[in-house]
C-alpha cells in the first residue's frame, strides 16, 4: 500500500510543490506549524530515519542540502528549523522519511 507521500510523488494526490528533482520533492505542509513550513521528501521510500542504511547516506545528505537551498529561495534569512520525526513517540504521522523545515518565526527551545 502506498503512503500519502508516494501518492503525492505519483501525482495521485495534489500538493503545492515548491521544488522537485530526481531524488526528492518539496511540498508545503497542509497543516503548517510556522508561517513557512515545507517538507523535503525522498522519492525512494525509506520508512523512517532509524531504518536508513549506509547506502542511503548520499540521499540523506541531498535532503538536507535541498532543505537549505529551498529555505534560501524562500528568503528564510533569519533562520529556520529542520525536524525529522521518527516513530510514534517522535511525532511521526506518515511512515515515509521526510524533513520538516519551519521558518518565518522565532523557534522556542526545547521544542517538545
Amino acid at each position: 500500500m502506498s503512503t500519502l507521500f508516494e501518492k503525492i510523488i505519483a501525482r495521485e494526490i495534489p500538493a503545492k510543490i515548491e521544488y522537485e528533482d530526481g531524488q526528492c520533492i518539496v511540498i508545503h505542509d497542509i497543516d503548517p506549524q510556522a508561517p513557512t513550513h515545507f517538507l523535503v521528501i525522498p522519492k525512494q521510500a525509506i520508512p523512517r530515519v532509524a531504518e536508513a542504511q549506509p547506502e542511503d547516506a548520499a540521499l540523506l545528505g541531498h535532503l538536507l542540502l535541498t532543505a537549505a537551498s529551498v529555505a534560501k529561495s524562500l528568503n528564510l534569512k533569519r533562520g529556520f528549523r529542520i525536524v525529522i520525526n521518527n516513530g510514534k513517540d517522535g511525532g511521526e504521522a506518515v511512515p515515509h522519511l521526510h524533513v520538516h523545515v519551519l521558518g518565518d518565526r522565532a523557534m522556542a527551545w526545547p521544542p517538545g
